[in-house]
């Protein structure tokens, strides 16, 4: 991804430097990074909206209304994939860091695929 937003749950405050949260619907904020030309330019956070059953639309509004155009998760379920999907909002997997700098630079070179129906989550309430 050379050009536009990228979003990342986060931990608490977020941030460049901060840890990613395992699910996106509950995490507490989400980072968002501003690339251009390949290079990370701008970097943000936004509080996430209370997650509560059946849900997942909210988040989905607030990226959406963010301008976000990739979200990189390592859970989510399939209700909000088809929302971001219907957003053109491109969603891709990473489940192994932990850290969200490292999976931005990994998205930004090219190296995370988009995720698979095959990789949501079950029908969990998430």
């Amino acid at each position: 991804m050379q050009n536009g937003r990228i979003a990342v749950p986060s931990v608490e405050r977020g941030g460049l430097e901060g840890v990613r949260s395992g699910h996106f619907g509950h995490c507490d904020a989400f980072t968002l990074i501003d690339v251009k030309a390949g290079e990370i330019v701008n970097v943000t956070t936004i509080a996430n909206q209370d997650h509560v059953q059946g849900g997942c639309s909210a988040p989905v509004k607030l990226l959406a209304d963010n301008n976000v155009n990739a979200l990189i998760v390592s859970g989510i379920g399939m209700r909000p994939l088809m929302g971001f999907r219907d957003e053109g909002i491109n969603v891709y997997h990473e489940a192994t860091c932990s850290e969200i700098k490292p999976v931005v630079k990994d998205l930004i070179a090219g190296k995370l695929q988009l995720i698979g129906e095959n990789q949501v989550c079950g029908s969990n309430g998430n």
